[in-house]
C-alpha cells in the first residue's frame, strides 16, 4: 500500500499494437435446441460443448440464462445461449444492435448456394423461425460485388458476399 498522500501509477500498455481477433459470435435464443439444429444444418457446424452452470458475472450480465452451446465450423464459432423471459420481439432495423454479420463466399455460385440452402431449410418445416422474412435477392454492385441477406431462426441477419478478384472491400 502506498504511503498516505501518494498515488499509485497504474501501468498502461498504450504503446502496444492491439489487433483483435474474432473469437466467437454470441447468439441469444429462447429455443436452444431449434437454434443449434439450424446452425448445424445451415452452416455445417458441429457442437463443441454445452454449459448449464454459470459464473456470477455471466448470471448478472445475462439474467435467465439456462444453457450455452458452442458450435463451430472452420474457424468460426457461435456461442448459442438460451435465456428465459424473452419478449418475443424480433430484432429490427431501428434497434441498437450489431445490425448484421457479413460472411465471404468464394464464388457467385457459392453465394447462390447459401441462399438456396436457406430456402431448403425454411421449406422443410423442421425449424421454427422468429419471423417469415425471406432472403433478399442477390444484388450486384457497380464494382461487381454480389451480396444477399438472410435471417437465422432468431431473426438475426447474416450477409453473404462475393468480392471478385482484385476487389478491395
Amino acid at each position: 500500500m502506498p504511503p498516505t498522500g501518494t498515488t499509485t501509477k497504474r501501468p498502461t500498455n498504450l504503446d502496444l499494437d492491439l489487433v483483435p481477433e474474432l473469437h466467437h459470435v454470441g447468439v441469444q435464443t429462447d429455443d436452444l435446441d431449434n437454434c443449434a439444429a439450424w446452425y448445424e444444418e445451415f452452416f455445417g457446424c458441429r457442437t463443441n460443448w454445452t454449459l448449464d452452470t454459470f459464473s456470477d458475472l455471466t448470471l448478472s450480465r445475462l439474467p435467465g440464462i439456462t444453457r450455452l452451446t458452442e458450435v463451430t465450423v472452420a474457424g468460426l464459432r457461435f456461442h448459442l445461449f438460451e435465456r428465459t423471459g424473452h419478449d418475443g420481439a424480433v430484432p429490427g432495423a431501428n434497434t441498437r444492435q450489431f445490425q448484421h454479420i457479413c460472411l465471404a463466399t468464394g464464388s457467385p455460385e457459392e453465394l447462390r448456394a447459401w441462399r438456396e440452402r436457406w430456402f431448403r431449410l425454411y421449406e422443410s418445416g423442421r425449424f421454427t423461425f422468429a419471423g417469415d422474412e425471406k432472403p433478399t435477392d442477390i444484388v450486384i454492385d457497380a464494382d461487381g460485388v454480389q451480396s444477399c441477406y438472410v435471417l437465422d431462426v432468431n431473426g438475426l441477419e447474416f450477409e453473404f458476399t462475393y468480392v471478385p478478384p482484385g476487389g478491395d472491400r
